[in-house]
């Protein structure tokens, strides 16, 4: 058997399959593709299917070029059909996990893609959840749900977790060359995961981007640290930036500064708080799966909180400003740039970008916003994973001169190269930098984070 799966892999003689085609799927399954593989795309949404298997892409880190090119070789097909994963000898599970308005983990997809899965499970396959969760995730809640099927794991069919490593809106980091960490439900199970996955990169030939670990619960701790690593630095510099404001200190002179040490020191920077799906929600995965074990992670969790009060606290700087101009916050009419969750995506989960939308519409102000890569949104589209009720209809405005002058401010929030910050500079109109994307000009009426 195990013979026969690393001969099949090596002949790129098996069928891939990937349950989920969003931010990480579809680059995960068009990956494979384009390493030899025959793949299959699964997803529940219908018209992302058809458009998929017509050649078209919505994911801009995967091209339709790409998406065509694999539909044209016949290696990849999209499907909604859960016997179609039938045809496959590994399926990754690539689905979201948001929490609730609580906190809680919310694994209704990995479960549902998990039930899918066990519809058409049969001996010898290899099953991966990519899926970010906390770890015991594919111990106790995939492995249960799988062997309902009389199949045991480690046994009848190999288990795995290997969790997702994507930068959205990153060119230069990809399945092919991102190092990844792979922790099997038993030996086997890990080093066939391990040489699927190593295949598929451009070390397939000598190895080494593959690291396999004890288990699917080291593997899925490994996942959080990183991302809670870089939340907690990234907490550290957003108060720190509180501070220099009280103290009449550059935040970002500080920082530049500090990091011409060339040892122990790694530059975070301060912003609105981070956004998308991995910073704002792996700590609170960590520090609720801590508290099963009657373990309170305190420092996890006063970061955390630190970085979502990032929005309070910028809106508190607009109305700083606002009151500088002799103007109160009610009324008055606020340009913001940016409404996705970061530079260069048109992706919004998360997003603080438009939470400090709603908090300055709320406090009474007429706001606009202009995002290229955002045509339009709900308010409450940014809060992945909450129940709401669909709010007021935001379209994105053009960056004009008209449009600028007619604003009492402009708030700089997520700053896409193409944004004409220069337009916004030459206006001479009041502008909050929330993420230091205009820089220190000498423009006395830009004032910063």
């Amino acid at each position: 058997m195990a013979d026969d799966f690393l001969d099949r892999l090596a002949a790129r003689e098996l069928t891939v399959a990937v349950v989920g085609l969003g931010y990480v799927g579809l680059p995960l399954v068009i990956g494979f593709a384009e390493a030899g593989y025959a793949t299959i795309g699964f997803d529940v949404d219908a018209e992302r299917v058809a458009a998929l298997n017509a050649g078209r892409s919505h994911i801009e880190d995967v091209t339709t070029d790409r998406v065509a090119a694999m539909r044209q070789a016949g290696r990849f097909m999209a499907s909604d059909l859960p016997a179609d994963l039938g045809k496959a000898d590994a399926i990754f599970i690539a689905v979201p996990t948001p929490f609730d308005e609580a906190k809680t983990p919310d694994l209704f997809f990995v479960r549902a893609a998990t039930e899918t899965v066990q519809k058409i499970l049969r001996p010898g396959m290899l099953v991966i959840l990519q899926s970010t969760t906390f770890p015991g995730t594919t111990s106790e809640v995939v492995k249960p749900i799988l062997e309902k099927t009389g199949l045991r794991a480690g046994e009848d069919f190999h288990l795995a977790f290997s969790p997702e490593r994507v930068d959205p809106g990153n060119p230069h980091w990809d399945l092919r060359n991102t190092p990844k960490v792979v922790g099997g439900i038993d030996d086997r199970s890990g080093r066939y995961a391990a040489a699927l996955l190593e295949s598929a990169t451009e070390a397939a030939a000598d190895g080494g981007l593959v690291k396999v670990l004890s288990s699917p619960e080291a593997a899925g701790l490994t996942k959080l640290l990183e991302n809670t690593y870089r939340a907690v630095n990234i907490a550290l510099v957003n108060e720190l930036a509180q501070l220099c404001h009280k103290m009449d200190i550059d935040v970002f002179e500080v920082i530049d500064g500090a990091k011409t040490k060339p040892f122990g020191f790694q530059a975070f920077y301060p912003g609105i708080g981070p956004g998308g799906h991995c910073i704002p929600v792996d700590p609170y995965y960590l520090s609720w799966r801590a508290r099963v074990f009657d373990f309170q992670t305190k420092f996890i969790e006063l970061a955390a909180d630190t970085n979502l009060g990032m929005a309070d606290y910028v809106k508190r700087r607009v109305v700083e400003v606002l009151n500088e101009e002799g103007k109160s916050l009610r009324n008055a009419r606020v340009l913001c740039l940016g409404a996705a969750f970061k530079p260069n995506v048109s992706d919004m989960r998360n997003s603080r970008a438009v939470h400090i939308i709603e908090l300055l519409k709320l406090g009474g102000a007429e706001v606009r916003y202009h995002d290229a890569r955002v045509p339009s949104f709900h308010l409450g589209d940014g809060h992945e994973g909450r129940h709401h009720d669909r709010g007021e209809l935001m379209k994105s405005v053009e960056l004009t001169e008209t449009e600028i002058e007619a604003a009492d401010i402009v708030v700089v929030l997520v700053a896409h190269p193409e944004m004409d910050l220069d337009l916004v500079v030459r206006s001479g109109r009041p502008v909050f930098d929330a993420i230091n994307a205009i820089g220190r000009r000498d423009a006395a009426q830009v004032r910063h984070l």
